[in-house]
Formats: C-alpha cells, structure tokens, sequence
C-alpha cells in the first residue's frame, strides 16, 4: 500500500512519526511506515485540538463571566482553536480520500 501522499501532510508530529518508523527490513520486503506510529500521532494530534478547543472555551467563559479583560488571551486561545481545527479537518478529509480510494481497489 502506498501512503506517500502522508509526507505531503505538513505537521511536524506526522512527519517526525514517518521518519521514525521507517524500519529496514530484509530483501524480500519492503522498507515501510508503520501504521500504528501514524495513527497514534494522529490521535495525539486530535488530543491536542481538543484540548484547544476547550482552552478556547474556557477563556470565553472567563471574558463573559467579567472574570478577565485580558482579549489578548482570548484572542490568542481563539487562533489556536481554530487553527488546529482546520488543520484536523484537512487531515480527516486526506484519510477519507484514501479510504475511498481503497475501497475501490479491485482485489
């Protein structure tokens, strides 16, 4: 199975797990990415948005609770959520094409 379209995904946590993982084998077979190294750094990427997400939240709470007038937190807390988000949808988006794209493999 060819996943080089991954090395295309900017993230330095998925970049750094196919780096790592790539193991040399013997002759008979091929160089490869371990899969289970890529989907747990892909977990600990979701992780991490969601814990952005709820840093988000939270500081909206504090602003609208009046219990900080710091905006430039909630701005910052905000960015990050956001960003995270998209970059998690694009990577869900990727692994549903190549999902798709297996799925249509004639055996």
């Amino acid at each position: 199975m060819d996943i080089t379209s991954l090395y295309n995904v900017t993230s330095g946590a998925i970049k750094q797990a196919a780096e790592s993982s790539v193991i040399g084998r013997g002759a008979s077979e091929n160089t490869g990415i371990s899969f289970d190294s890529i989907l747990n750094k892909a977990m600990e990427n979701i992780n991490t948005t969601n814990s952005y997400l709820s840093d988000a939240e939270n500081e909206e709470i504090r602003w609208a609770l009046g219990e900080t007038q710091n905006t430039h937190d909630l701005t910052i807390a905000l960015g990050k959520a956001s960003t995270a988000l998209q970059y998690t949808v694009a990577v869900r988006d990727k692994l549903l094409d190549a999902y798709k794209e297996i799925m249509q493999i004639q055996i």
